[in-house]
């Protein structure tokens, strides 16, 4: 309520007119800011796929094998009458809103560099109509199957990649031996106590699994036979994936289907690890990205049927990839100029070289993988540890209380402090002191781990904090103990918001490039790092070097391309974040 008395301390007189000022003064701002991003993410995405080059022709044509079908399936999953109406008014209007100003300008003022009216109408009108229409086309129970089914796709091959690619630098064969020696002995003795309601089994889990691990460390040098890399990992990836999936689709529909959601995508994963090396890929990568998506896969699909709504959604894969194919024969066929992108296959699976046509960015984006999966399990592990001890189990009063204070402003204080820091901090610790090695891919990954610990420490703290008392002490009274209740109140109600700090921070150290610079990263590698202790180079490095190339080739084209990259990986990486996220707050 308004009040006359300005110096009592209250809300002073009310200006209506303040307030209107303030609130289209924000608004100006966020759009400023929006298109100003828009606009640089426009001209990145044409230099990287040399849109610009593009003729009409070429994209009417992916415009209505691909992007019209996409459009109608998503139209048909919303069943709104009033949705297609606005999209067709959208589409159509659009045509003519953005080609008419677009042409006047460009004959009455100047030509606008690398931008035709076909491009200003996709990036204007044409994409944000799709992504409207996604969004609304995932809300309906087609939509839903389908975006589910093409997104297991997607997340399948970019989870075997990810894994195929960490056992570059890390040794397979402790693998293989702690597997078998401690993982597989300690989850019998788990499911025996589950099983049997035998607490000393589930006691023992854990201590069995970690003597197994000691004993593959021990045994490594001395054991002098191993199966192939193939077994190895047929063995300890695809086989309890298959089991994974077998049982959960066994629990609803027998076992009859668990055998066949299992067993199937693992003979056909088997197959194509045998074959893949015949025709020149990698055998092991292939084994592990066939097992992974094929099980979640199956399991997906056999939850489609058995529900039975929405089936139609399953063929959104194949409208999608029948559109592509179609829409190259159509290119093809007729001859339309088509452009030459700069980010293809071969930039992301070849090394950089001194020609820009021949530049890749593979072996940087191994590095920025390993580095960024070592930092989301430590900054994870020990950023929600802290976290948790901080909130659950130090006191609020006394000395102690006045020490966990001092420690938690400190700890907001480090998260303020520029990133060179941190990065002379690893210089100095990790890589001289300890002797990690500059450059190395552990030295990056314990310098990033301090650089986002203090976020992710706050962020997790928070999300605790937040987590009501009432829970904790129904807990307490239920006769539960401290850590009972933590960990099975108290975390699971704060995970969502855990795992949205976490994905902030592992958001701002992948784009990291100071601290790598600091301890002594390559700005460009030929190959691959072999082990934790190899030199490596990172995405960010390489696109800076890149930067500094003299040739316009390089500080356009390929940028653009390695920028779009990161964005891509960065995109996902966050995506699967948020989808465990959003299953989390479901959970709870």
């Amino acid at each position: 309520m308004a009040t006359d008395n300005a110096t009592s301390g209250g809300f002073g007189e009310v200006s209506r007119v303040r307030g209107v000022l303030f609130e289209y003064l924000s608004l100006g701002a966020s759009v400023i800011g929006l298109v100003a991003l828009g606009v640089l993410l426009v001209y990145v995405t044409i230099d990287a796929f040399d849109l610009a080059n593009a003729s009409p022709e070429w994209l009417l044509t992916y415009f209505l094998t691909l992007v019209a079908p996409f459009l109608a399936f998503c139209l048909y999953s919303a069943n709104d009458a009033a949705v297609t109406r606005q999209s067709l008014v959208a589409l159509g209007g659009g045509l003519v809103a953005v080609a008419v100003p677009f042409t006047a300008v460009e004959a009455l003022v100047a030509p606008i560099p690398r931008l035709s009216w076909q491009l200003a109408y996709l990036f204007v009108v044409a994409v944000p109509v799709t992504a409207y229409l996604a969004y609304v086309g995932s809300r309906g129970r087609v939509g839903a199957v389908g975006f589910g089914l093409a997104g297991r796709l997607v997340g399948g091959i970019a989870i075997g990649l990810a894994v195929g690619t960490l056992f570059l630098v890390f040794d397979e064969l402790v693998w293989f031996l702690a597997y078998t020696l401690g993982v597989v002995p300690a989850a019998l003795a788990y499911g025996y106590g589950r099983y049997r309601d035998a607490s000393i089994a589930l006691t023992a889990a854990i201590p069995i699994g970690l003597l197994g691990a000691l004993a593959a460390v021990l045994l490594r040098s001395v054991v002098t036979t191993y199966p192939s890399d193939l077994i190895i990992y047929l063995w300890t990836i695809a086989v309890p994936v298959a089991v994974a999936g077998g049982i959960v689709v066994a629990g609803r529909g027998g076992r009859t289907a668990g055998v066949a959601a299992g067993g199937v995508p693992l003979a056909v994963a088997t197959a194509g690890g045998f074959l893949a090396g015949s025709v020149g890929l990698p055998a092991s990568t292939t084994l592990i990205v066939l097992a992974v998506t094929g099980v979640p896969t199956a399991v997906y699909v056999h939850r489609a049927l058995d529900v039975g709504e929405g089936l139609a959604g399953l063929a959104l894969p194949a409208l999608l990839v029948g559109g592509a194919l179609v829409g190259a024969l159509v290119v093809e066929a007729f001859g339309f100029p088509a452009p030459d992108p700069w980010l293809d296959a071969s930039f992301v699976t070849e090394a950089p070289s001194r020609t820009a046509a021949e530049a890749g960015l593979y072996p940087a984006i191994v590095g920025s993988v390993i580095i960024i999966a070592l930092v989301a399990v430590l900054s994870f592990v020990l950023g929600v540890g802290t976290s948790v001890f901080l909130e659950e189990y130090t006191a609020g009063s006394g000395l102690v209380g006045s020490l966990t204070r001092l420690l938690q402003v400190n700890i907001a204080n480090l998260a303020a402090i520029p990133s060179v820091v941190y990065g002379l901090l690893g210089l100095g610790l990790f890589a001289n002191l300890l002797g990690f090695g500059l450059g190395t891919a552990v030295t990056a990954s314990l310098t990033l781990s301090l650089l986002i610990l203090p976020i992710t420490i706050i962020s997790a703290q928070e999300a605790i904090r937040s987590v009501p008392d009432d829970l904790r002490r129904g807990s307490d009274a239920m006769g539960a103990t401290r850590w009972q209740t933590t960990k099975n109140v108290v975390l699971p109600e704060a995970l969502p918001g855990i795992l949205t700090g976490t994905i902030l921070a592992l958001g701002r150290a992948i784009g990291e490039t100071a601290p790598l610079i600091m301890i002594g990263a390559a700005t460009t590698v030929f190959s691959a790092p072999s082990s934790l202790f190899s030199r490596f180079s990172a995405m960010p490095m390489q696109i800076y070097a890149w930067a500094n190339f003299p040739q316009a080739e390089f500080r356009y084209g390929v940028v653009a391309a390695g920028v779009i990259t990161l964005l891509i990986i960065l995109i996902g990486m966050n995506g699967t974040a948020i989808l465990l996220r959003n299953r989390a707050e479901r959970g709870t």
